[in-house]
């Protein structure tokens, strides 16, 4: 019986990787994880905001000295409110290859094809083993066309994949109206992993400020639906390798990702819930079930419940559809 699991071009000794999280801020942390025997790490992001401040004065053009976009900046991050600034980023990752042997993987989070994305050289340069590209963006300008949007993401992808060797994973939100048209387009554009999903957060209102109030809700089992209906989808039908992220909280999520076509499954809150050390009950849940039904190898299940040879997906999806509706109250 074997959990071994590939990524990136990456062997893993199992499918289970930490997920970005404040346990990628310092080395120490980064080690305990490596103790603790997770498959590999994703270090937490550098936002393009930070890297056009520190490199060019303005944060998405706008100059934090004019008093007139005063207002608007006031939302964003001091610089000294994040965890590291981009020279200091480089500078951790190459501290982190020094003291661990599991894989790093930096990341970028960011919206726009312009000149921050050469950041991704300076990784690679600092010792990453791959990058994840995290396009995160709600889109409020009412006149931009789906298309343009697509066409823009696409296109960071295929700067970044000029710009660097080392293989390359993009993260991204559900919401398009043809998500399985985007992923085509990410996998023309070189993307080697899609990376399934990243959450939307949602800021509340303090009724009592009458203020939008920012808040983080770790995720729980309920959000893993939507990942593992694009997982069963996507699975044999592009070529990138597929990681799934959010909604993974105890071991049958683990499986059940799996099952659907996931290549590796990637944990943050149930890390930042329980500790590092929660992934060897994940491991030993896959083992046991593993063993349980005789299996030898996860490449022998893997997509056993995808859409790949259903004649018309589509068509199954409806049909599930219509399923979970009629079997209400029966």
């Amino acid at each position: 019986m074997r959990t071994e699991a590939s990524y990136l071009g990456l062997r893993l000794p199992h499918p289970f990787i930490a997920g970005a999280s404040p346990f990628g801020h310092h080395v120490d942390s980064v080690k305990r994880l490596e103790d603790a025997g997770w498959a590999a790490v994703v270090l937490h992001s550098l936002f393009e905001e930070q890297i056009t401040e520190a490199s060019g004065g303005r944060i998405r053009h706008m100059d934090p000295l004019n008093p007139s976009f005063a207002g608007m900046l006031a939302h964003f991050p001091a610089h000294h409110e994040y965890a590291l600034g981009p020279d200091a980023y480089a500078e951790h990752i190459s501290r982190i290859k020094q003291a661990v042997k599991i894989p790093v993987i930096g990341s970028l989070n960011g919206t726009s094809p312009e000149s921050w994305l050469k950041f991704a050289r300076v990784i690679q340069q600092a010792g990453a083993d791959a990058l994840e590209l995290n396009l995160y963006e709600v889109v409020a300008n009412l006149v931009t066309p789906a298309a343009a949007i697509e066409a823009t993401l696409a296109g960071i992808v295929a700067e970044v994949k000029r710009i660097i060797t080392i293989p390359l994973a993009v993260k991204v939100l559900p919401y398009f109206t043809s998500f399985g048209d985007m992923a085509r387009q990410l996998d023309k554009a070189g993307a080697d992993a899609l990376v399934l999903f990243n959450r939307f957060y949602q800021a509340d209102i303090d009724i009592k400020t009458m203020k939008v109030t920012p808040q983080v809700v770790l995720s729980t089992s309920s959000e893993l639906l939507l990942r593992l209906r694009w997982l069963a989808i996507l699975h044999g039908r592009i070529r990138p390798a597929l990681a799934v992220t959010g909604g993974v909280s105890v071991p049958n999520d683990g499986i059940k990702a799996i099952l659907a076509g996931a290549d590796v499954v990637q944990m943050t809150s149930a890390l930042l819930r329980h500790g590092p050390t929660y992934v060897s009950a994940m491991r030993d849940g896959l083992e046991r079930w593993m063993e349980w039904h005789q299996i030898e190898t996860l490449d022998d299940v893997r997509g056993r419940a995808s859409l790949q040879r259903t004649h018309d997906p589509s068509a199954s999806e409806r049909a599930d559809y219509i399923h979970t509706l009629q079997t209400w109250g029966h």
